[in-house]
This record gives C-alpha cells, structure tokens and sequence, in this order.
C-alpha cells in the first residue's frame, strides 16, 4: 500500500465520521425543535381554551351568572390568554435560555390553579377556591421572575 492510499483511506474514514457526526447532530437538533413545538401546541390550546371560555361567558352566562362571578369567569380568561402567550414566548426564547422547562411547568400549574380556581368558583359558587387561586399568580410570578433572571443573565453575557 502506497503513501496516497493511506492517506486516502485517513481522508475517507475521517469523512465518514464528519458524516456520522453531523447525522447525529441532525437527531439532536429535530429532538431539540421537537419538544419545544409540543409545549408550543400545548399552550396554543391553552390560549383557544381562553378564547373559547371568553366568547361562552360573554354570550352564554352573562344571564346565568351574577355580575361577581361572571368578573371571576372574565379574569380568569384573560389569565388564561395572556399565560398561554408568555408560555408561547418562552417556548420561543428556549434556543437563547437554559431552564424553560421549569417555566414552562410554573406557567401551566399556574393556569390551572389561577385561572381553573376562577372558572370552577364561577360556576359553582365555592369561593373557598379562593384560598387556590394566589397559588397560582404565585407560579405565575415565579416564573415571570425566572423569566427576567434568564434574559438578563444572558444579555449579559453577550454584551
């Protein structure tokens, strides 16, 4: 075997593992851009949730449901919406931020216990779920703080 075959063969083998490698970066990255579209549609449907809950107080319960519980009932749709877009906004912002995981899980916890505490003490009348509800717009801040902590901590790092 001459010189250039070995050197050819080096060439090869070292072309293969380019190959190999970037096949499986391309797994990691449709992985990586998987997940986030999950979470995307999840808070996509939270958001047609708010929409939904929204046009059916406005037209269906404003003669079953007295002026208190039907602000309860808008509340907790806009609540809803504006969590739903933040999750959608974070999802976004995942490629620039590390831990949107933990966000993203305060921002739902905090759409249930928020805004699903409003829609049940609407309906039902046990304002006792008001004791719930804070717990939620607890999630929520903590989330929106992790939020800032993450964005400014990397702007920094960029600067």
């Amino acid at each position: 075997m001459s010189y250039h075959d070995d050197e050819s063969a080096l060439l090869l083998a070292k072309q293969n593992d380019t190959q190999q490698e970037q096949a499986k970066q391309f797994q990691i990255n449709k992985v990586s851009v998987h997940l986030p579209l999950k979470w995307g549609a999840f808070f996509a449907t939270q958001a047609f949730i708010s929409v939904a809950a929204g046009a059916f107080g406005a037209h269906a319960l404003t003669d079953m449901l007295d002026p208190k519980a039907l602000g309860w009932w808008h509340t907790a749709s806009q609540y809803l919406m504006y969590h739903a877009l933040a999750g959608l906004a974070v999802v976004a912002l995942s490629a620039y931020i590390p831990s949107t995981k933990v966000i993203l899980w305060l921002l739902i916890i905090g759409n249930v216990l928020f805004a699903g505490s409003l829609y049940v003490m609407a309906l039902t009348g046990y304002t006792i779920l008001g004791a719930v509800t804070p717990l939620g717009g607890l999630c929520y801040l903590i989330a929106w703080g992790i939020l800032i902590w993450h964005l400014w901590r990397s702007s920094s790092h960029n600067s």
